[in-house]
């Protein structure tokens, strides 16, 4: 495996060269006995980790709380059981993330372990010699039970990469049960309902959605959850592929775009929609505020507002599933897709020596990291405490959360769980979608013209695989 050789397709949805952490030195001898005050592996069937000094270089996106306080503490149980392996573990900004990690895969220098929404850039990570084939060890070695669309979503042509941990995040929408009330609506069950929520809202000075478009994938779930209603999974799947006739600019991207920029019209969204920073929580604020009654989201929301002011939540945050569109649903067009991911985020592992075999001592501390910390009882406990659900089998008997029970139920019952588009799409066509989603907002451009640079992008990707 050429672990030098030019990492194109990847480089080139690189924005930016950015500083980068390097990886650390790791010893590369045989195995040796496991360390005795390794508490987490007596009784599995686990790798033995080497007793040798090792530095392991660890990148996420864990920058707020309560995910930062919870992958932080799975980190120091591991240091703690194993005193000669170093963690180093560097928070990245949600919204560059990519971008760094890939411009840090293209210099040499990417981290050992990555997370990742698995999807399209994960096969390219793969594909070029970033992320280890665990199959193997996944087949031999203990783990937890993970639900299969999770086993699925960290699966590539047959091989596992990936192991899961961040819990399930279906997409639907948060809104303010006080405005409700007072107002007298009821949640929307279809399209048509939804927009005379919204203009009951805005005739009472409120505005409906609080979306914060900055960092472009936020407008994308609206675009994602139009498109699933008018046309289940079938016009996006032939627009993946650009193969019989599928593409961008099919009848259901032109209503997707078509609606969202009427709802811009309208004032649906707040103004200086693409100016406002979800990495910043200033969605939230405006629910905060009371200045905006709903929000489409992932359930990460339900820890995050939490963490903020539980009291808040308790009393006023509900959800409900993103709306049916009844025209569609009355010409047979399945109302079950949902938005979101079964693994809300995966773990890879890139551990090669300087010769491009495979650095096993490091793979098997990373593979005893990810299944035996990051998803030991204290780690799961945390997610549920905080309104995430692990992607274990079980794990769903233990929620208490109302909102939560909604977002699984959902999510259970979903046909099928359509993976972001940013995630999804090749990285070089995610860059395409994401800044044609500030287009969209800002009625740069018409959903016909934004379908046609999709299919250019996905051509030329496809052109390059």
């Amino acid at each position: 495996m050429n672990k030098k050789r030019v990492f194109s397709t990847l480089l080139a949805a690189a924005l930016a060269v950015t500083s980068l952490v390097g990886c650390g030195d790791s010893s590369t001898g045989g195995q040796t006995a496991v360390n005795t005050g390794a508490k987490q592996t007596d009784g599995k069937n686990l790798p033995e980790l080497t007793t040798e000094p090792m530095e392991i270089i660890l990148w996420d996106i864990a920058t707020d709380e309560p995910a930062k306080s919870t992958q932080e503490g799975a980190v120091q149980r591991f240091m703690a059981d194993y005193p000669n392996i170093k963690i180093t573990q560097v928070h990245q900004q949600n919204d560059n993330y990519k971008q760094q990690l890939v411009v840090a895969m293209s210099s040499g220098q990417a981290p050992n372990i990555y997370v990742h929404w698995g999807g399209g850039p994960m096969a390219e990570y793969y594909n070029s010699g970033y992320a280890n084939d665990i199959t193997d060890m996944y087949a031999k070695y203990d783990h937890p039970e993970f639900i299969d669309a999770a086993v699925a979503q960290s699966t590539y042509d047959g091989k596992m990469l990936a192991i899961p941990f961040g819990g399930l995040s279906g997409c639907d929408i948060f809104y303010n049960k006080t405005i409700f009330k007072d107002l007298g609506l009821e949640v929307p069950q279809t399209i048509d309902e939804l927009e005379e929520v919204c203009d009951t809202l805005k005739a009472n000075g409120i505005t409906p959605f609080s979306l914060a478009n900055a960092s472009k994938w936020t407008g994308s779930m609206y675009y994602m959850y139009l498109v699933a209603r008018h046309s289940g999974n079938a016009e996006f799947d032939a627009a993946y592929t650009q193969e019989n006739g599928g593409t961008f600019t099919s009848e259901a991207f032109i209503y997707a775009g078509e609606k969202i920029q009427d709802w811009v019209k309208k004032g649906y969204f707040p103004d200086g929609v693409n100016s406002l920073s979800a990495d910043d929580n200033q969605d939230r604020a405006l629910l905060y505020d009371g200045s905006a009654a709903m929000m489409l989201h992932g359930a990460w929301q339900v820890s995050g507002i939490k963490n903020d002011s539980e009291e808040w939540y308790n009393e006023n945050i509900g959800v409900f599933r993103f709306p049916e569109d009844s025209e569609a649903k009355a010409k047979g067009v399945p109302q079950d897709v949902e938005i979101g991911t079964a693994i809300g985020m995966g773990m890879s592992f890139n551990c090669y020596n300087d010769d491009g075999t495979v650095n096993q001592d490091m793979l098997d501390a990373c593979y005893v990291l990810a299944t035996q910390y990051y998803n030991d009882d204290t780690y799961n406990n945390d997610q549920l405490s905080t309104g995430t659900q692990p992607s274990i089998k079980g794990m769903e008997e233990n929620i208490d959360d109302p909102n939560m029970k909604i977002i699984a139920d959902v999510f259970f019952n979903a046909s099928n769980v359509q993976l972001w588009y940013d995630q999804y799409l090749p990285a070089s066509v995610t860059e395409v979608h994401k800044n044609c989603m500030t287009e969209l907002f800002g009625l740069e451009k018409t959903p016909k013209e934004i379908g046609e640079e999709h299919d250019a992008a996905m051509q030329k990707a496809l052109a390059e695989q």
